[in-house]
């Protein structure tokens, strides 16, 4: 088999560059190790930047996100009892961010690569890039007993963390950046209303809490826990019941409780690696970054990633020109650290550090109080929640 675009990866990052380049009349293949049912039932991030937002329309799949899907004109921070409002749209010249699952997400875009006949390989196993310093890179899969060969023009790894085109490249060229955080998030989706029609962060000594929803009759809860904490300590009782201490009264008063659909621990951690392009194989999303959820980067990112590379692609099939391929790594890699920076920065204003100090927590403390009594402030944490331009 030959393609130009080799994908590893049937997430949303490959799928959404598999759509908008099959668009430009550019051939790709995806390969992806699990079943199509297996991806959709992954449960991830809903909070969708508006230049995510515009790429799903590019991409002719944004029908359903714009009918479905909930527009965020602002967020409440909460801490000692009080709610107040970042208000987003006004801080940002009228920008919002949509509240639509990955899981919805992946599920517009694999019906589109249907409709198109796209190639999507699902139970690829063993997948393998090869000669990826040379003009004519390779891949390899396993498809039962047989060995199969994909002859490609350039590579792209978007298949997450775990993935193997990371791997592919050598440990002299490589250069990783990591920060495990003490702490997970201990999720839970349950067919319930949302206790508020905007998302809720709720600081709190007992910890972090975040209320968010996936629709009117979907509600997705967060608490922070200790990384030692597993699914099997939490029952639903004692979910609810911590959440309600996290929040403040009028929140727990309206909260809805009822059976979780689905429960998970997410360690949180965040992780670069550089370059994002070695040779003819380009990473994207989460093979080259990592964010904690707190300030929903992470999908957005590697939307980011799939921007500069779509363009990049396009540019060289259609005019011959290698500027965008050339300069993908430091560009894409800019816009990383920046969401780095912000992911942090609300990671660390919002939760509770098991080392924390009495002046650890006056600096938070402060730097809370801070926030809401700075218009420039609020203007810099809107501007990067509902995303920096690409």
């Amino acid at each position: 088999m030959k393609t130009q675009v080799g994908i590893i990866g049937g997430g949303p990052s490959g799928l959404l560059l598999s759509q908008l380049l099959h668009l430009e009349g550019i051939d790709t293949v995806v390969l992806e190790k699990h079943s199509r049912e297996y991806v959709l039932g992954r449960i991830r991030a809903g909070v969708l930047e508006h230049g995510f937002a515009k790429l799903m329309r590019e991409a002719q799949c944004g029908e359903r996100m714009d009918r479905e899907g909930e527009i965020h004109d602002g967020f409440y921070i909460a801490s000692g009892g009080e709610r107040l409002r970042v208000d987003l749209a006004a801080h940002t010249g009228g920008n919002s961010v949509i509240v639509y699952g990955q899981t919805e997400v992946t599920r517009d875009l694999y019906k589109a690569r249907d409709r198109a006949g796209g190639t999507v390989i699902h139970n690829a196993e063993d997948v393998r890039p090869h000669d990826i310093d040379t003009t004519s890179p390779w891949l390899t899969y396993r498809d039962g007993d047989e060995i199969r060969r994909i002859d490609c023009d350039f590579i792209v790894g978007a298949d997450g963390f775990h993935g193997v085109s990371r791997k592919a490249i050598p440990n002299d060229v490589l250069r990783e950046f990591e920060r495990v955080y003490p702490f997970g998030w201990l999720g839970v989706l349950s067919r319930t209303p949302p206790v508020s029609p905007e998302l809720v962060y709720a600081r709190h000594a007992r910890g972090f809490a975040l209320c968010s929803l996936r629709s009117q009759v979907l509600s997705r809860y967060y608490i922070q826990v200790p990384l030692t904490d597993t699914v099997e300590d939490w029952s639903d009782e004692a979910f609810w019941a911590e959440l309600k201490r996290r929040l403040p009264e009028d929140v727990a008063g309206a909260l809805v409780t009822g059976p979780s659909i689905e429960k998970s621990i997410a360690p949180l951690r965040s992780f670069v690696a550089e370059p994002m392009r070695y040779g003819n194989l380009f990473l994207a999303g989460d093979a080259a970054h990592i964010v904690p959820p707190t300030g929903a980067r992470g999908l957005n990112s590697a939307a980011s990633d799939i921007h500069y590379l779509y363009h990049a692609f396009v540019d060289h099939y259609r005019d011959g020109d290698d500027t965008g391929l050339d300069t993908y790594s430091q560009k894409a890699l800019a816009r990383v650290w920046k969401a780095q920076r912000f992911s942090w920065w609300m990671t660390t204003l919002l939760h509770s550090f098991p080392e924390r100090s009495t002046y650890d927590a006056k600096l938070q403390q402060t730097e809370l109080d801070y926030l809401f009594s700075s218009d420039s402030a609020l203007a810099s944490l809107a501007e990067n929640y509902v995303g920096l331009p690409y």
